[in-house]
């Protein structure tokens, strides 16, 4: 046996080692890099590893911490963690449950669009069903919902901050496909390769990630029509008598919030990591406000502020380095350090009372642990995917894609099955920084769209939350619902929301366009 077949042999047990150990509860960024490590130098000892290929690590982690699109991952994070610690989603289920709850299947579809509301606005799965378990769960199983179709609904609604934009899983995705694409242009000899941003995945996942929303909605409907004692009508609901003041006054807020992030990042006007710092802004300002009344002056002024300095930047020229400024300019400048000010005395209000009210600390707390794991994982997957490379195993999954039957489709169906499968057992995060490094260059080569292929990949990572026996959004679901819903109830509620997963991912690969005609539309590309 040569050293190359050795060597293929050795990535793919050290693949199927990682799993493995992942599998069995090992931390994911040790085991990577640790897998990587140790095969690595046991492949120096036998002679089927060149050590050059480590060499490049510390470049890698350069470039990681010099990369400022992954800026925008702890400030999403951050973002999120503060919506929901400050009730904005108890206020948007009561309120939707309010308008909606009367007719038949009424608060399965409230449920599903707070959900949608959330994962604009937060893209938290775990923060979502958690607190959509203990807020909904309760008033469904009142009303007489079915556990099954009322533990399926929170389930997958949940999910929806896979999908739909800002995500932290289209954040990462943006990321590894930006450079997958530019080696997998290189390789087929294109040098000045079209480039591939989170802002194009954040346009291309738009389309399908509503779709979603309307199959889970289609779904609830058809349940009320063929199963009408599945979710019945509430007679009642608490707080029936809402003004239409105070539900404006709960939907707004996070909705011109939801308008300012995603709408700046896919109209061009900010990058993702501006929207987000944006957003971070917005959240605390709205956390403030919702905890404590007292502070909405000054929340308010912080809210206009960011108001006259994103029109004031769009209007005039705000340089100040130049020998002649007009006069309107000048004026101008002076606004918007006006603008600064009233923003900069809202934002220390608003970090006094969320700190007074016990919320900053939390969320601080879990921001620095979410994005700790992130980053961990990140520069434990280079080592995993470095050692992968020089040991060849790029090249049997190479070879097994282009000799796939169905040429590009068929490799498309059998990277899908495979994620499929091993999101029964694996988180995204795991996913996204193992296979798609691998996957991805070889896949990209075969006349594929990047918006398409990082999409396909979302909603395919989105099931991985719903499937048994380790989908995390069963797990999170069952630590807060109540003993009269059983672990079955979960599992089987579950099946036909990852029907429609599938069906999904079926209709988008049948119809790309419905992925890549709005970056098409917004961008060109």
């Amino acid at each position: 046996m040569g050293t190359v077949e050795l060597g293929q042999i050795l990535s793919l047990l050290m693949f199927l080692c990682a799993c493995g150990l992942l599998i069995l509860g090992y931390p994911v960024a040790v085991t990577l890099g640790g897998a990587g490590l140790i095969f690595g130098t046991f492949g120096i000892l036998i002679g089927v590893f060149d050590f050059s290929f480590l060499s490049a690590l510390p470049s890698r982690y350069v470039g990681v911490m010099l990369n400022e699109l992954l800026v925008a991952v702890p400030l999403f994070v951050f973002m999120g963690v503060t919506l929901e610690r400050s009730k904005i989603a108890e206020n948007l289920l009561h309120t939707m449950g309010t308008l909606f709850g009367k007719t038949r299947g009424g608060l399965g579809l409230s449920v599903i669009f707070v959900g949608m509301l959330l994962a604009a606005s937060t893209g938290i799965v775990g923060a979502t069903v958690v607190t959509m378990g203990l807020l909904s769960l309760p008033a469904m199983l009142r009303a007489g919902y079915s556990p099954r179709l009322a533990t399926g609904i929170i389930c997958a609604s949940g999910t929806l901050g896979q999908i739909i934009p800002p995500s932290i899983v289209l954040v990462l995705l943006g990321d590894i496909l930006q450079g997958a694409n530019t080696q997998a242009q290189l390789a087929i000899g294109n040098f000045a390769p079209d480039p591939v941003s989170v802002v194009d995945l954040f346009a291309g996942a738009f389309i399908p990630g509503l779709m979603l929303v309307g199959l889970y909605m289609s779904w609830v409907i058809i349940m009320g029509l063929i199963k009408p004692k599945s979710c019945p009508a509430i007679p009642k609901y608490e707080g029936e008598g809402e003004r239409l003041s105070d539900i404006l006054w709960v939907l707004v807020p996070p909705a011109i919030l939801i308008f300012a992030v995603l709408g700046s990042i896919i109209m061009g006007i900010a990058t993702p990591t501006e929207s987000a710092a944006v957003g971070s802004i917005g959240a605390l300002l709205l956390a403030a406000q919702r905890s404590d009344k007292a502070s909405g002056r000054a929340v308010n002024s912080a809210g206009v502020g960011i108001l006259g300095l994103v029109v004031l930047s769009s209007v005039f020229d705000l340089r100040m380095q130049r020998d002649v400024i007009p006069t309107a300019d000048l004026i101008a400048a002076i606004v918007a350090g006006l603008c600064c000010i009233a923003l900069l005395y809202g934002l220390i209000t608003s970090l006094i009372t969320v700190h007074r009210n016990r919320i900053l600390v939390p969320v601080m707390r879990s921001t620095m642990e979410v994005s700790s794991m992130v980053f961990l994982i990140l520069l434990g997957a280079s080592v995993f995917s470095l050692v992968f490379r020089g040991l060849g195993g790029e090249k049997i999954v190479a070879d097994v894609l282009h000799n796939m039957p169905g040429g590009m489709f068929g490799a498309m169906l059998l990277v899908m099955a495979v994620m499929f499968i091993m999101g029964f057992f694996l988180d995204f995060i795991e996913i996204v920084f193992v296979v798609v490094p691998i996957v991805g260059p070889i896949l990209l080569q075969m006349d594929m769209s990047p918006v398409w292929f990082g999409v396909m990949i979302a909603i395919n990572l989105q099931t991985s939350f719903l499937t048994p026996p380790f989908g995390f959004a069963l797990f999170y679901l069952r630590g807060v619902a109540p003993p009269s819903v059983t672990t079955m109830d979960i599992y089987k509620g579950i099946i036909p929301f990852v029907g429609i997963q599938i069906l999904g991912l079926v209709l988008l690969a049948f119809f790309p366009e419905l992925a890549t005609w709005l970056p098409k539309a917004l961008f060109g590309s």
